[in-house]
């Protein structure tokens, strides 16, 4: 079972935790895991990304074009950025909520997040659009964002890991009072289709 897995998105939203995440929960399966992020900008609302490559014989994190099996984009800009690595017939889960890249605020440039979406649609078969920030209101929290995206990239089976698992390694990663809220937004996608 190989899979590759870009999850890109902006700073601050959680992306590297999620990648993390999903690490965690392969390794504890004895699943092998190679990942490489890039977050320098992170703090200034820049781009992330993560590329993460589980299974045997995966001999770099660096996933080549057109070989990912799933995109989880945090973001829809930079969702659209990464569609080169997507494989065709690959996934897409996207939230809808847009970010205006730092890029765009300094030089009064427009940004539609629609249009991504809509790009992003026209272009992935298998597309799935999280409405972010209503989950997130209905949650609470939108700090939990990371973790709806991730539940949704698991409910469709193409990462290869269960619920359970990425539960496992919340448990392991977070501390218990963060658990409840946690486990509500891994289930929420699910629960509301």
């Amino acid at each position: 079972m190989n899979k590759n897995i870009v999850l890109c998105g902006v700073g601050g939203q959680g992306t590297v935790l999620a990648s993390k995440l999903i690490a965690a929960a392969a390794m504890e399966k004895g699943i092998p895991v190679m990942s490489a992020e890039t977050i320098g900008m992170a703090q200034r609302g820049g781009s992330v990304f993560s590329h993460l490559r589980m299974g045997e014989n995966v001999y770099s994190p660096m996933i080549a074009q057109n070989t990912a099996d799933i995109i989880l984009g945090f973001e829809p800009g930079e969702t659209v950025r990464m569609l080169p690595y997507l494989k065709r017939n690959g996934t897409v889960v996207v939230s809808s909520r847009a970010i205006m890249p730092v890029t765009s605020s300094l030089t009064d440039s427009c940004y539609n997040g629609e249009s991504m979406i809509e790009y992003i649609k026209r272009n992935v078969d298998n597309t799935i659009v999280i409405d972010t920030d209503k989950a997130c209101e209905e949650l609470g929290s939108s700090k939990v964002l990371n973790v709806l995206l991730l539940g949704a990239a698991v409910s469709t089976g193409v990462i290869g890991l269960s619920k359970e698992d990425i539960r496992n390694a919340l448990m392991k990663r977070l501390p218990e009072k963060l658990l409840d809220l946690n486990f509500k937004a891994l289930d929420y996608v699910e629960l509301h289709r």
